[in-house]
């Protein structure tokens, strides 16, 4: 099994409910569980500004599945739930990102591993630092250092889950 780090946000629809929902069926993905997942957190949109808050997690997950194989079946996921794409950073009903597997680094058309922004964002950092503190991110530190250095970003715990 491999370590796998998955990023889920909402704005759409109940956004608690469809990030509380998401964390459940990504067990139903093949040869995925997840193993720990954080609290949900509100985060104010970053990007598109004129749209309702978001509600964000970060799920700890063990899979044979291969990176790709892993990314898309996320974006399956995604489109079970009614996501639309019609502009960068528009609402969305839910948004799965696949932020680290494993160790590995890879930059290819269709994923970059580690996520590119994750150590930026709160709404990312905040979530993964409450599951594994001192999990390392690339160059950047630790995913507690980097939780505190997102702690301007008003990226507030709203409900506990597990």
């Amino acid at each position: 099994m491999s370590r796998a780090f998955v990023a889920l946000g909402s704005n759409l629809k109940d956004p608690q409910a469809q990030v509380s929902s998401a964390l459940t069926a990504l067990n139903t993905l093949p040869e995925t569980q997840v193993v720990r997942p954080s609290s949900l957190y509100r985060t104010a949109p970053v990007g598109y500004d004129n749209q309702p808050d978001f509600i964000n997690a970060v799920a700890e997950v063990n899979t044979t599945l291969t990176p790709i194989a892993l990314l898309r079946a996320l974006l399956a996921l995604e489109n079970q739930y009614g996501r639309e794409r019609p502009f960068p950073n528009a609402p969305r009903v839910l948004d799965l990102d696949l932020l680290l597997y494993e160790d590995v680094q890879m930059q290819t058309t269709e994923l970059t591993l580690p996520h590119p922004r994750m150590h930026e964002r709160g709404f990312v950092m905040l979530p993964l630092a409450e599951i594994t503190p001192e999990l390392r991110i690339g160059q950047y530190g630790t995913a507690s250092e980097l939780a505190k250095a997102c702690g301007d970003q008003g990226v507030i715990k709203v409900k506990a889950e597990g």
